[in-house]
């Protein structure tokens, strides 16, 4: 076989795989899946979140916290900061409010992910903790939250090898947490092109303390949201690649064994959890491939699921929210608070709904 001949060969076997990876994306990010609309009542914009809303977290005295101006290659940012805010779900106004930040940190470079909230029970002080990409970097901010001025006092950042590419993250102390790793490379280039064709399970969770850090579950796609149960004895991670959460329970030692996956049949993002029913709230993407190409002129939908008994032999999982994108794109995340739900996305709007 002459050299041409050889060249040839091997250009076609190269396309043959292109092509392979190209329809195993196209399959996971569910490409074919036509948009719908399934609206709740009484749907209101929030204001000042023209930016993305892509976590949120509600602490039990009714304030969800909002981060917002994440920056990520491939989606549309503001060039300001991001910003924290804290919106009052019991103020009829629904008005959400930017949260002061300290002078000692770096605003600027400010690039928060996903956020969650942890109160001390011996003092009920309250802790933030936000993934922060700085020059797309991954690390952990931990603040702490001065209600009565609406203000957040920086208290430390974390940087370890094992948080490399963290997504989001669900503290179990005031310096402890687990975290979702939706990467395996840190380059942006083999990250968001050759990791994306290849689309292998090589996200995971990890757990950091100040004395003991370490990988406690793997085996994801694109590892996600990760929160805890009420009564903190299971932890949920959503595989946004393979379209379901899992169940994890969690050991002395801080370890998760795996008990069981839902189905949730669409690309889940953050997930909050009801602390009086036990009840997932999942933000999802219905049409990851949409997502991907972002098309104004056909723009991504959204989607939010309800799952309620989890830990049961049949757990009940309900589409509650389903828009085409004409009202809201990329809906990231979902939690609800006397009767209303609070929607927030990526890099779009925020809406907040009564349930009916």
């Amino acid at each position: 076989m002459g050299k041409l001949g050889f060249v040839s060969i091997l250009v076609a076997v190269l396309a043959v795989l292109f092509g392979e990876r190209i329809y195993s994306l196209r399959k996971r990010a569910l490409a074919t899946r036509e948009l719908v609309k399934n609206h709740l009542p009484n749907c209101v914009l929030l204001e000042n979140l023209e930016h993305g809303s892509e976590d949120i977290t509600i602490l039990g005295d009714r304030l969800a916290f909002i981060s917002t101006g994440l920056k990520f290659p491939g989606i549309p940012s503001s060039d300001e900061p991001g910003k924290i805010f804290v919106l009052d779900l019991k103020d009829s106004r629904m008005k959400p409010k930017e949260l002061r930040m300290p002078r000692n940190f770096d605003l600027e470079t400010f690039n928060p992910h996903g956020i969650s909230l942890y109160t001390d029970p011996n003092d009920d002080a309250v802790y933030l903790f936000v993934v922060n990409h700085p020059h797309h970097k991954s690390q952990i901010e931990v603040f702490k939250f001065v209600k009565e001025e609406l203000s957040l006092v920086h208290l430390k950042t974390i940087k370890h090898e094992l948080l490399y590419s963290v997504n989001d993250l669900v503290a179990v102390g005031v310096d402890s947490f687990y975290a979702t790793n939706d990467h395996y490379f840190e380059n942006q280039f083999l990250k968001s092109y050759v990791e994306m064709l290849l689309c292998q399970p090589w996200g995971n969770v990890v757990y950091y303390s100040p004395t003991e850090v370490k990988e406690v579950s793997q085996g994801y796609y694109f590892a996600n949201g990760i929160n805890i149960s009420p009564d903190k004895r299971h932890i949920y991670v959503a595989d946004l690649f393979d379209h379901n959460v899992h169940v994890l329970e969690r050991k002395e030692d801080n370890a998760l064994t795996r008990v069981k996956t839902v189905a949730v049949g669409s690309l889940v993002d953050n997930i909050e959890v009801d602390p009086e029913t036990g009840d997932l709230w999942v933000g999802c993407h219905p049409n990851g491939w949409k997502a991907l190409l972002f098309d104004p002129n056909d723009p991504a939908g959204s989607e939010i699921v309800r799952i309620q008994n989890i830990h049961s032999d049949k757990p009940q999982v309900t589409r509650v929210y389903e828009d085409d994108g004409h009202v809201l794109i990329g809906s990231s995340v979902a939690a609800t608070y006397g009767g209303k739900l609070l929607i927030g996305t990526v890099f779009h709007k925020a809406l907040v709904c009564d349930l009916k």
